[in-house]
């Protein structure tokens, strides 16, 4: 099993690695001097899809490989389930450069695989049994549908993004420039959040508390991060290591919060630097990328995204969702979290396609819509697991 480990964990790597070759590729590919570059791909285009393809199919031997040394499907966990949600964000890509040919939609769409990966590569990858709750044909099922309904949907928010950093002024403050740029932010938080973890991992950084959990009863936790919260009634049991500032209520889970606080802050520090480095917003640095791009057309390609990806979601996240819950909870709805804020993801796609069908939002509302989506999914996947505690908090 090790050895199949080994080589799942080499082949996800190689995909990361391509993944960063192919986004290269795609800049040179999009230096053409017309707005039609759906039609017109050249040599770099197909180079950089290729080379996409192949990290892709790479990435499918690290799923299938781990599949088979865990001997379930690999879904059960927060490494698992984004390197997952990035292989669909990549095959839904694919698809959709086969229709549109548009090699700017990949220079946005990798960078953003890459980050995922490595956002995952921070979280335990230990291929474990799966606990009795979770040993069930329906978590095949309910998460793999799930993770390519939300890798579409993805795809929305990317052409969305383009979309608003080609048609908003840059070179004047205003409210859509703001906005812009806390996406632009949000992203970069992620990187520095994964360079600060990877730094403490390599450097193996643990601190141990006792503490009082929410039933009152004593409990170890070890800290991975400098605790800047620390648990509730928490003791640090290390020497020599962070002492808390502040100490948080035993129903919220300290650890994970400290771990969104590190992400902010990390973020914050890298965006600054980037900042006084260029003396540029981000929206204004990517905006030299997008100027031959069709803006009909994005708004064309994140509209159909959402078409395709919200049943797919619908099947996944909702009707399995709520038939897997039936037979392990002998109920269909419970106002677990992670179901609340998949109904909330559910309700705000139908809402994107009435206000797109029924009261004409095109172009820069439809753009916004398409980006605040992709928000809610994330928040979803990041805040949800890791600080609010509940039934699906197997991670």
């Amino acid at each position: 099993m090790s050895q199949l480990v080994q080589w799942s964990s080499n082949l996800l790597y190689a995909s990361f690695i391509l993944y960063l070759i192919a986004t290269f590729l795609f800049g040179g590919a999009i230096r053409q001097k017309d707005g039609n570059e759906h039609q017109k791909v050249n040599r770099w285009g197909k180079l950089g899809i290729s080379v996409t393809m192949i990290g892709f199919v790479a990435q499918l031997g690290y799923f299938f490989t781990r599949w088979a040394a865990a001997g379930h499907a690999p879904v059960s966990n927060m490494f698992e389930f984004i390197t997952l949600f990035s292989m669909m964000l990549v095959g839904a890509f694919i698809l959709i450069y086969f229709i549109y040919h548009l090699p700017v939609l990949g220079l946005f769409t990798l960078p953003i695989t890459t980050i995922l990966i490595a956002y995952a590569s921070i979280f335990p990858r230990d291929v474990n049994p799966l606990i009795p709750a979770l040993q069930s044909d329906w978590l095949h099922i309910h998460v793999t549908t799930v993770a390519i309904g939300e890798g579409i949907l993805a795809i929305s928010f990317i052409a969305g993004l383009i979309y608003l950093v080609k048609a908003i002024d840059q070179s004047k403050r205003s409210k859509q420039t703001i906005w812009l740029e806390v996406i632009m932010f949000s992203l970069v938080a992620v990187l520095g959040f994964v360079a600060v973890t990877t730094m403490f991992t390599l450097s193996g950084y643990e601190a141990k508390f006792d503490y009082i959990n929410k039933t009152g009863n004593p409990a170890q936790e070890t800290f991975t991060l400098p605790a800047i919260v620390g648990p509730n009634e928490g003791e640090l049991l290390s020497e020599g290591k962070f002492a808390p500032l502040a100490e948080v209520p035993a129903f919220i889970n300290s650890k994970k919060l400290n771990t969104v606080i590190w992400a902010l802050g990390a973020g914050a520090l890298l965006y600054v630097l980037i900042r006084l480095f260029t003396r540029k917003r981000i929206g204004a640095l990517v905006k030299p990328l997008v100027k031959n791009v069709n803006t009909d057309l994005m708004d064309e390609v994140s509209y159909r995204s959402v078409l395709i990806g919200f049943p797919v979601f619908t099947l996944g996240g909702l009707i399995f969702a709520m038939i897997w819950a039936q037979i392990a909870w002998t109920r269909f709805w419970g106002w677990d979290p992670k179901e609340v804020w998949a109904l909330i993801t559910w309700l705000f796609y139908a809402a994107f396609l009435h206000l797109r069908l029924s009261k004409g939002w095109h172009g820069e509302k439809s753009a916004w819509l398409a980006v605040i989506g992709f928000v809610i999914i994330m928040f979803n996947l990041i805040a949800v697991n890791l600080v609010i505690a509940g039934l699906h908090s197997y991670a």
